[in-house]
């Protein structure tokens, strides 16, 4: 998903689960790196719009922990 919003819009983002334990999608931080043209409101609402995307499919956030070892 990282690599395809750069290549799409050229917008840089981190997606990271928390180092403690995740239970809910609060445990998940997703960061919008600053660059020229990008208001505060899309800032703001792009992370937002992942975490409710995430909300919908929750496979996604699955995928997620399990690379970052949670479940290996």
């Amino acid at each position: 998903m990282q690599s395809r919003m750069f290549e799409q819009l050229g917008i840089r983002i981190s997606i990271h689960a928390s180092a403690a334990e995740v239970r809910t999608l609060r445990g998940i931080t997703v960061l919008v790196h600053p660059q020229p043209g990008l208001c505060r409101k899309t800032r703001q609402a792009i992370p937002a719009a992942i975490k409710k995307s995430m909300e919908q499919r929750p496979d996604i956030v699955y995928a997620l922990l399990d690379e970052g070892g949670l479940f290996a």
